[in-house]
This record gives structure tokens, C-alpha cells and sequence, in this order.
């Protein structure tokens, strides 16, 4: 067996902690990247509603309304960041206005409807509160230029597993510039780099607390949806691809995965109580009131090492 230990260093908005390898496969699954027909989307995303449903507890209601809502937020960041859609693929798309704080799976199509498959609440970066910062908005990709980890399921010196059990996923988006969520003082700016990540969080203590801002700036998700984007691997397209010729990949995904031929690589972060991209100014700021109605790589800068 294979395994990798090292320590992510320098600003980070969460716990880092060391990789805790899954065995090797010999043969790892592969996504397929080649177009396929529409029944075959429609049946893989009936599975995927199946797999959620029973897999995740507590997913947050859905309604033609909330569900239109999130596809209205998602294209307005996408189309804000000029990101094409080349292909049929899931999204991971979190709301981040602190009356939401939510996450919702879509599939985004280059022609066609976008669906939602459903989603649970999350918690994101919160105000108020010296070494936390505001998680970015906009769109961000999981490429094989960083690699992930797991959880050690340790605890921190005040007695918690900030990234949850051992074993959960970790991902990493790489360096972002995110605003303070406390008050910039003279000669300190309020836009600092962070290390993006999406983990869950310990499982006894904060977990029941999702679904407010609470973190220093990284997504927390519930241990299921963690478990449920790991098993299937909704942002590990590039991920797939990497693990046929290096072992580190290998080594990071479950060894008895079912990835999903809809898999993608790209986490939105919109926000429903701010106006959107120009591009789609008026479709997302009515979403934005609609959803609350119904309740460049790595960057390298000096700054603070965060705590958990």
C-alpha cells in the first residue's frame, strides 16, 4: 500500500492537516470525457437522485422556484467568468449569503435545461471575527495542479476535528483572494489570500451548527455530502484522468468509487443577496430574491497563519 504524509504550508482558511492515503487500485475507474446521448444523461442523473436521496440525510427542500433560482445563480457566475460548457457535468454550487447557506448539485448543459439534483445546508466564511474571512464568490476549478487530501480525524488544540473524521475528503482549490470579515486597520488590507477548501467538520461538535457562516473562510459540508461527492466523484473529472498515470491520485481517491459519467471539476460560490455578473445582472438578482424567499492558480503572498 501506498500511502503520502505532508503538511500544507503557508495561509490556509481551515485546518490543514496531513493526507490519510486510500489504497492504490490497480486500475482505477476512468471518467468518460467524449460526448454521450441524452437518455444516458437522463438515466445518470435518475441514479444520482437516487444515490442522494438515500445516501444524504436532511437534503434541504426543493421547488420548482428554489430549483430555478440556483440554475439562474450558477449561469450568471459562469457566464461571469467566461467559463465555456463543452459538455454535460455537475456543479457544485454554494450559496453563500448568510441567510441561505446552502449547496446545490447541478448539471449544466452547453444546450439544453439545467437541472438541480438537490443539495444540504453548508457553513461559509464568517464577519465579525478576527482571522476569519469572507469565502470568495465566483468560480473555481479542482485541477491536477493541487492535490488533495483526507482527514486524520486528530484533534486541534481545542479539542475538535476541524476537517471531521478520519477519512473525509478534503478539497482544494488553491489560493484565493478573499476579504476580511473584520475590519482592516491602517496599512493592513482587506483582500488577503486564503487557501480555498470544501471538508466537512467534527462530526460530535459543529456538525449540528452547519447551515450559519462559522468558518475562517473554507466551505464546511455535512459528513454524508462529503461521502456522497468522494463516492461519486462530482468534481474529480481531472482527478480520473490524473490517477491513470500517477500513484498520488491513486492513492487520494476510494479504492471502490463510483464516479459518475457527469463528472466535473467546478465549485460556484454565488451569493443571492448581491447582484450578479453584468452579463446577467437582472435573471440572478431575481433568483437572489427568489432563493431567499424560500428561506489564477496558486497565488503566493505573505499573510497570517489561520487557525481552525
Amino acid at each position: 500500500m501506498f500511502t503520502r504524509r505532508s503538511t500544507l504550508l503557508g495561509l490556509c482558511s481551515c485546518l490543514v492537516g496531513p493526507l490519510h492515503a486510500a489504497a492504490v487500485e490497480p486500475t482505477p475507474p476512468i471518467v468518460a470525457m467524449e460526448p454521450f446521448g441524452d437518455v444516458a444523461v437522463e438515466l445518470e442523473v435518475q441514479q444520482l437522485q437516487d444515490a442522494l436521496s438515500h445516501e444524504v440525510p436532511h437534503l434541504v427542500p426543493r421547488s420548482p422556484v428554489s430549483d430555478a433560482a440556483w440554475i439562474a445563480l450558477a449561469r450568471a457566475e459562469i457566464i461571469g467568468a467566461e467559463m465555456m460548457i463543452d459538455r454535460p457535468q455537475l456543479l457544485v454550487v454554494v450559496d453563500r449569503n448568510p441567510q441561505v447557506q446552502q449547496l446545490a448539485i447541478v448539471l449544466a448543459r452547453p444546450d439544453g435545461e439545467w437541472q438541480t439534483l438537490g443539495g444540504t445546508k453548508v457553513s461559509t466564511g464568517s464577519s465579525g471575527r478576527f482571522d476569519h474571512y469572507i469565502t470568495p464568490r465566483g468560480v473555481f476549478w479542482l485541477t491536477d495542479a493541487v492535490l488533495g487530501y483526507r482527514a486524520e480525524g486528530t484533534l486541534n488544540e481545542n479539542g475538535i476535528r476541524g476537517l471531521g473524521a478520519k477519512g473525509m475528503r478534503v478539497w482544494d482549490f488553491g489560493w484565493q483572494v478573499a476579504m476580511k470579515g473584520w475590519n482592516a486597520g491602517p496599512g493592513k488590507p482587506d483582500r488577503i489570500p486564503i487557501r480555498l477548501m470544501m471538508h466537512a467538520t467534527d462530526p460530535a461538535r459543529l456538525e449540528q451548527r452547519i447551515g450559519r457562516p462559522a468558518s475562517q473562510g473554507c466551505i464546511r459540508i455535512p459528513s454524508a455530502m462529503n461521502r456522497f461527492l468522494d463516492r461519486h466523484g462530482v468534481l474529480d473529472a481531472e482527478y480520473e484522468r490524473s490517477a491513470v498515470t500517477d500513484i498520488r491520485f491513486r492513492a487520494l481517491l476510494l479504492p471502490r468509487r463510483e464516479p459518475s459519467l457527469l463528472a466535473g471539476n467546478t465549485l460556484v460560490v454565488v451569493d443571492s443577496g448581491e447582484h450578479a455578473p453584468t452579463t446577467a445582472t437582472v435573471a440572478s438578482s431575481a433568483a437572489g430574491q427568489l432563493l431567499t424567499a424560500v428561506s489564477p492558480r496558486a497565488m503566493k503572498s505573505q499573510a497570517p497563519t489561520l487557525s481552525p
